[in-house]
């Protein structure tokens, strides 16, 4: 929904959305992104400049309760909640490194490392 655009734009999707409950929460969540982008990095003057280049929901904590039942049982409630993260960047074409990514990166700094260790 708001992945790839601009973050005013993103932000006036939030706020016209006709998912209420969502909504709310976004648009709250990006304002706040925008504003620690702001205070991070002084050059950047309004959200037109920021990009939303990752948006997710993801599971958050799952509370369990038990319910009384018959004959002195009880049965378990799972009350889920969900985790939503947003990351802002000035360059639209900004992906954060994936882990699998990193662990390569990883792996060619040690082989270079080692091979540089040889070589002395």
């Amino acid at each position: 929904m708001i992945r790839g655009q601009r973050a005013d734009e993103a932000l006036r999707i939030a706020k016209f959305s006709p998912q209420i409950a969502v909504s709310e929460d976004l648009f709250a969540l990006l304002n706040s992104a925008v504003a620690n982008a702001k205070q991070k990095n002084p050059a950047i003057r309004d959200a037109s400049e920021l990009w939303v280049t990752e948006a997710l929901v993801d599971e958050g904590v799952t509370m369990k309760r038990y319910r009384p039942r018959a004959q002195g049982r009880g049965y378990q409630i799972l009350k889920r909640s969900s985790q939503i993260s947003v990351v802002l960047s000035d360059d639209k074409n900004y992906r954060k490194p994936s882990k699998a990514d990193a662990r390569k990166a990883a792996a060619k700094k040690a082989s270079e490392a080692a091979t540089e260790g040889e070589a002395k």
